[in-house]
């Protein structure tokens, strides 16, 4: 496997305070935001960050444990943070061990998406941030002929596909159905992402060790998948039972993707991002995200802890990438990830908010294996 340099890692501690005293002594790093659930260090001139977290319970069997670091000026060696963690700072090497060169995106709106890349400062010669190019093509997830069109073109370029992220998503969406008559939260997040991996599936194959995030949520909380009726025809709609479902569908999905591929070289886990701020809301009125936080404030608040408080984007988005890149495969397939750890806590007992935590029924495999049927039903094709 390709080396990769890393320059962000998410670790989980029981002593911050003194890891980031020896990281500030061995390796000239600073504090540069803390909080009662993490504390981040950073070393400017090396680009390089480490988020601590609060140990909570066992470390994760895929935890990292040593990191390698690679700078252009500064001191060689291996300094010791404590807690078995190992910083081993070499230089850097005339070329580079890991280069993410491109990046394929799918949008229902390309050239929206187009805009809003080259105002954060890409161009389409040279990208950005040491990213040449960035790839946009249209897709939209409830049009299962989009989705083939999209997969046929991505095929034909007979590139291998290392990373599938399926991130895109509506919540608590009016109903609406598409041309099928399938509820748009499911199709969405799950029906339209099911038939885009399985269509991608010979990509994967050829990256010899490929990795399949499905974005999942704590809203599977709200809903198990109704599989009798999952497209409410005969109960009445209700938009967080829907999007509750739809996310249940997406961790299940990961179980049985990572069942049926894992000896083909192709992994699968579901992730949950944590609450951010993103057009993910869309639906929800002010008022709506008031009542919102003021529940989970309620709740949080009823169990001694501080107020919700939201991830940034990049917060947001570490897990997926912990899970892609970063993590053992054995210790993520088909598994629910959070905070950059493999959830530990799956039970039906009431969930803290901030903690975190799995339903079982979000993991069962003979629901897996039921989901993947009627996954199957739904798109008209039986897949291997």
């Amino acid at each position: 496997m390709t080396p990769r340099t890393l320059d962000h890692v998410a670790l989980w501690v029981a002593d911050r305070d003194a890891i980031v005293e020896r990281a500030t002594e061995q390796l000239g790093m600073h504090v540069i935001e803390r909080t009662d659930r993490f504390t981040l260090i950073g070393a400017d001139a090396r680009r390089f960050k480490l988020t601590l977290f609060a140990e909570e319970g066992p470390r994760d069997p895929g935890a990292l444990k040593q990191v390698t670091l690679r700078v252009n000026d500064g001191d060689e060696g291996t300094f010791d943070l404590g807690e078995g963690l190992t910083v081993n700072v070499v230089r850097a090497q005339a070329e580079v061990d890991y280069d993410l060169d491109n990046v394929a995106l799918w949008s229902a709106d390309p050239e929206a998406t187009a805009d809003e890349y080259l105002s954060l400062g890409f161009n389409e010669a040279e990208g950005r941030d040491g990213v040449p190019r960035v790839e946009l093509a249209a897709m939209e997830l409830m049009d299962p002929a989009s989705v083939d069109a999209f997969a046929s073109a991505f095929l034909a370029t007979g590139r291998p596909l290392h990373l599938l992220i399926n991130n895109a998503g509506i919540m608590a969406a009016p109903l609406e159905r598409d041309a099928r008559g399938f509820e748009s939260q499911l199709a969405t997040n799950h029906i339209g992402h099911f038939q885009l991996t399985v269509r991608l599936l010979p990509a994967l194959r050829r990256a010899a060790g490929a990795r399949v995030i499905a974005l999942s949520s704590r809203g599977h909380q709200r809903s198990p998948v109704d599989f009798e009726d999952p497209h409410f025809h005969r109960r009445p709609y209700d938009r967080w039972l829907a999007y509750g479902q739809s996310k249940t569908a997406n961790a299940l999905f990961a179980v049985a993707f990572d069942q049926r591929h894992r000896g083909r070289g192709v992994r699968a886990t579901a992730v949950h991002p944590g609450g951010i701020q993103t057009e993910l809301a869309r639906h929800l009125s002010e008022a709506d995200m008031s009542a919102l936080v003021q529940r989970l404030n309620a709740d949080l608040a009823a169990r001694g802890k501080p107020p919700l408080r939201l991830k940034s984007v990049p917060q947001g988005a570490a897990t997926s990438v912990w899970a892609g890149v970063v993590a053992a495969a054995d210790a993520v397939g088909g598994r629910y990830c959070e905070n950059c750890q493999v959830t530990t806590l799956v039970t039906d007992e009431p969930l803290d908010p901030m903690t975190g935590g799995v339903r079982p029924y979000a993991l069962d495999a003979l629901r897996a294996e039921a989901l993947w049927a009627k996954s199957e039903e739904l798109v008209g094709e039986r897949f291997a």
